[in-house]
């Protein structure tokens, strides 16, 4: 059966995760955290992205980005990955493949899901029971959306903009967020439609993506079941 073909559009917010081949580590040292970083902020750059929310857990990666152009986080992904797979296989004395083949990702609605999203992201490895707060660790954006921490990879999307007038007031309106954990049933839809590749937000939402991009945006109705992904084994 063919692939489903990716679904970005320009300026319409992507969540995507990219996970290691058969759940292994992708991230061994801090250096190769800093290394990642360094070279998603150089290909988010060329590509044209804007890097809303990002954690970096032990074999998977979570990204919030957008874009003007549809193509740029494939292009960024792209370069960044293959980059990033010399360097683990040079540094670590290995071979082959790193990534479990392409990343997963799917359009999110900014008005009613961005927010969540970011929260999702930032909340991994307090789900995967690596930290009590999300600023207890170090590989996440949630420092410097939520605490006001330099970090040059992230730009604030316009909805986290209205937090707030100023900086400080976003910060703590963004905080206070975090207070009450995101909703069981919002999790297991953010992950449906990101294994999926499918739309992430209202009914109008999906139906004004799958009009733009002429194609099935949605679970379908019928047909052989589909699968559903297991939980992360270290968040999701």
């Amino acid at each position: 059966m063919p692939r489903r073909p990716r679904l970005s559009l320009p300026n319409t917010p992507l969540h995507l995760i990219q996970r290691g081949n058969n759940r292994q580590a992708c991230f061994i040292a801090d250096e190769d955290y800093r290394v990642y970083l360094d070279w998603l902020a150089e290909y988010a750059g060329k590509a044209g992205c804007r890097i809303h929310s990002y954690v970096l857990m032990t074999n998977h990666v979570h990204l919030l980005v957008s874009s003007s152009s549809g193509s740029a986080p494939g292009e960024m992904m792209k370069g960044l990955g293959q980059r990033y797979v010399q360097y683990v296989n040079r540094t670590y004395r290995r071979s082959g493949t790193l990534w479990e083949g392409r990343y997963r990702s799917c359009p999110t609605q900014a008005e009613d899901y961005l927010l969540a999203c970011q929260r999702y992201i930032e909340l991994n490895p307090v789900r995967a029971g690596m930290v009590e707060h999300p600023g207890e660790y170090r590989w996440s954006s949630y420092r410097a959306n939520a605490q006001g921490e330099s970090d040059a990879l992230i730009q604030s999307h316009e909805v986290y903009d209205t937090l707030g007038p100023d900086v400080t007031s976003r910060q703590a309106a963004y905080r206070e967020l975090f207070r009450y954990e995101l909703e069981p049933g919002l999790v297991d839809e953010i992950r449906r439609a990101t294994n999926g590749n499918f739309a992430l937000g209202s009914d109008l939402f999906a139906e004004q993506i799958a009009s733009a991009l002429g194609r099935r945006v949605t679970p379908g109705k019928s047909g052989r079941p589909r699968k559903v992904a297991d939980p992360e084994s270290m968040g999701g």
